[in-house]
């Protein structure tokens, strides 16, 4: 799991019928230097999918891989990356 700072969301014209009622964001991977301030270690942005309705700024963890696709077993759905959670606080 990693965390990400969410910069955008997706527009999709055509999408997954098995995917409706969620958001597609784009979001920033963060190294611990990141997170704690500094202004490098921001990763390449990707696209997380939502089910929990993260805002631009917000900090959210974000589970990749198979992870990402375990909330819906045992259904099968087209997912790589999948925000777990939004992040209020993070404490060192």
């Amino acid at each position: 799991m990693r965390i990400a700072e969410v910069i955008g969301k997706v527009t999709l014209s055509k999408f997954h019928p098995d995917l409706r009622g969620a958001t597609w964001l784009v979001a920033v991977p963060l190294s611990l230097e990141a997170i704690q301030g500094q202004s490098d270690g921001r990763g390449e942005p990707y696209v997380v999918y939502d089910e929990r309705a993260a805002a631009e700024g917000c900090l959210i963890a974000v589970s990749e891989g198979a992870e990402a696709a375990a909330p819906f077993h045992p259904d099968v759905k087209p997912i790589d990356a999948y925000n777990t959670a939004i992040l209020d606080s993070i404490d060192f």
